[in-house]
């Protein structure tokens, strides 16, 4: 066994064994702020990516090239699912987003760009950068799709959060492990002088010598003279639980969903409150996002004289509401002559019918016409 051998023969205490470094740096949990953020915001995109747009014009939806780049496919790589998901994740979490076309008619989310604002003109966008290409030419603001979540507060907030969580976390963690760590004692005898060269060898062989503990389910190991291990500490201590470092990372998903609107039931799929949380989600989360991305493309897409004319891009989706669950309510706005019935057509996302009758005021179980007389 050559040195080995002479260092388990010996009769003499060894003096020092190993240096150890006592001091840990505090390790920031990257995937903390990426686990909160992810979950959060891509519930929101998933969301919204399930919406339907719709170009009207005449009360007629329109099946054209914006239909297809809106709801099909807005360029050669992305479904239209896809590209809402991305265009929400970049609108929140870099609290702004825009959207470029190409002459060949490709919706692109740009990944950087320089604005310049002006006072009495419209802002231009240079520098351009989608993936690996970088556009020469600048881009005027009502040629492209520019929206601002308006929320720089959120950004500043969560990096001091993230970083006071991500201290706490990372203590819970350190704490645990050690807590739950098996330690122990070696004991020599032997009277060889343990410079860096002889240390590093021992320390080589203990390391294999005590793997065998902790991988094989059966370790069979020689029992050699003047060799002694005593374990300090068996690894049962109490130290943080499961179930508190999960509270934690719980805790700060809630404090993020409460600052984008989202109820904290709807994000842990908690179904007991589901009715009340998706109708708080809709009005306090979805629609404003929605409304901003529908104001935007009405303002870009169509011109001044198309939208004073009638004409419409909406958008629907969780904001739409089901006729069979309303149908009920359905009857008693038109049997109470409050609308005719293809204004209700419209305000659960319908075509309007072509039937004069529809446009008419209806009165009684009968809906016989309002001006029609009768009992």
């Amino acid at each position: 066994m050559g040195w080995l051998d002479k260092v388990l023969r010996r009769n003499s205490e060894l003096e020092s064994l190993f240096d150890l470094d006592l001091f840990e740096e505090t390790n920031h949990r990257y995937y903390l702020k990426k686990m909160a953020l992810e979950t959060c915001i891509n519930f929101i995109g998933r969301t919204i990516s399930q919406s339907d747009f719709r170009i009207m014009k005449d009360g007629k939806r329109q099946i054209d090239d914006w239909h297809y780049l809106l709801n099909v496919r807005p360029n050669t790589d992305q479904t239209a699912t896809d590209f809402w998901q991305d265009f929400v994740y970049q609108l929140i979490h870099e609290n702004e987003v825009l959207v470029i076309l190409t002459d060949n008619n490709d919706l692109l989310i740009a990944d950087d760009f320089e604005r310049v604002e002006y006072a009495i003109y419209p802002d231009t966008f240079r520098n351009v950068t989608v993936k690996d290409y970088t556009f020469r030419r600048t881009f005027q603001m009502d040629e492209v799709i520019h929206l601002t979540y308006n929320n720089e507060k959120l950004t500043k907030f969560m990096d001091g959060m993230f970083q006071d969580f991500g201290d706490l976390f990372s203590r819970m963690i350190e704490i645990s492990m050690r807590n739950h760590q098996i330690r122990g004692t070696v004991g020599l005898e032997t009277s060889q002088k343990l410079d860096t060269e002889n240390q590093i060898k021992l320390q080589n062989f203990i390391d294999k010598l005590f793997a065998s503990f902790k991988k094989n389910t059966v370790a069979l190991v020689p029992k050699l003279k003047g060799f002694e291990y005593n374990e300090v500490a068996k690894g049962d201590g109490k130290g943080q639980s499961i179930e508190e470092i999960t509270k934690l990372k719980r805790s700060l998903v809630d404090d993020l969903a409460n600052i984008l609107g989202i109820p904290t039931a709807l994000v842990h799929g908690e179904l007991s409150d589901y009715e009340t949380s998706i109708k708080a989600y809709v009005r306090f989360c979805n629609s404003p996002i929605v409304k901003k991305i529908q104001n935007e493309l009405n303002a870009k897409i169509l011109t001044k004289d198309e939208y004073l004319k009638g004409d419409r891009i909406d958008v629907f989706g969780l904001t739409e509401r089901d006729l069979v669950e309303n149908a009920e309510s359905v009857d008693k706005l038109v049997a109470s002559g409050a609308f005719t019935r293809n204004e209700v057509r419209e305000l659960f996302g319908k075509e309007r019918s072509e039937d004069p009758e529809l446009d008419k005021f209806v009165i009684t179980k009968n809906y016989q016409s309002a001006d029609g007389g009768g009992e």
